[in-house]
């Protein structure tokens, strides 16, 4: 039995004999930058290590150490952001994964906390599937929460209670609920955030204060450590029940033809 999940904290000896075992890791995807006065800077990516761990727990796979940020200069105006630029945080997701192809790594699951990550690590996961053969697949788990609890927990809110919840599972510590006071008006955030995030039309905002002029929106005073555990374990029991079949039908569609392509890189 594996002494640990996360990729860096084993030895040599035990990630080849995994890779042989199930060839699989999992790169959480977030960011750092500003989520108001309650929560940390490392939300994003704390989110997506937790889920990612829970995942690989339920899937057998490793967590690779994908590094905390992202692209997010959406933020920047606040203290405490550190945003990368597209092609920066590009080259340190392909050239992180295609190690792990390069040692008998074959299915990647991309797993990410953070809008702002989209566009970069379609492009990434896209190279990485056609010139490295790894089997690619993305899960943008802040939709697959806003899915599952958005309607009881207020939607996908920057700040509010779903964010406070993937914390509070991870790092309780680090969650100031008492200090979760001036939040913008949660109407004007939630439509433009909808605004931005329809499938047919997608405006580009420059800066977050057009959605909420505090930084922040939502209502995270609701949220607990034991609602938190549900919602990090229910979003894992999903991701990793879906991401299991499509890896099956991907391995059915497109299986031989890897194969082809590992064999060939191989001569």
């Amino acid at each position: 039995m594996l002494a640990s999940r996360y990729f860096i904290n084993l030895t040599q000896p035990e990630i080849a004999a995994q890779f042989r075992k199930n060839p699989l890791v999992i790169l959480p995807a977030g960011s750092v930058e500003q989520h108001g006065p309650h929560l940390p800077t490392g939300t994003d990516i704390f989110a997506a290590n937790a889920i990612g761990h829970a995942v690989a727990e339920r899937m057998d796979g490793l967590v690779l150490p994908g590094g905390p940020l992202g692209v997010t200069p959406f933020h920047m105006p606040y203290q405490g952001t550190i945003s990368l630029t597209p092609d920066t945080y590009m080259r340190l997701v392909s050239e992180t994964c295609a190690s792990t192809a390069k040692h008998g790594a074959k299915y990647l699951l991309i797993l990410n906390w953070h809008e702002g990550n989209i566009p970069s690590l379609a492009i990434a996961a896209d190279a990485l599937h056609r010139e490295h053969g790894m089997t690619v697949l993305t899960v943008q788990a802040c939709y697959v929460a806003a899915d599952l609890f958005g309607a009881e927990y207020g939607g996908l809110t920057h700040g509010g209670e779903i964010e406070a919840l993937a914390v509070l599972a991870y790092r309780p510590e680090l969650v100031h609920l008492e200090r979760a006071e001036h939040s913008s008006e949660h109407q004007h955030g939630k439509k433009m955030d909808k605004l931005r995030r329809t499938r047919s039309f997608q405006p580009v905002l420059t800066d977050i204060r057009l959605i909420a002029p505090t930084g922040w929106y939502g209502d995270p005073q609701p949220a607990t450590v034991a609602k938190g555990e549900h919602m990090l374990a229910t979003i894992a029991d999903a991701v990793a029940k879906e991401a299991t079949e499509i890896y099956r039908q991907l391995d059915e569609l497109q299986g031989g033809v890897a194969e082809i392509t590992r064999q060939r890189r191989a001569e």
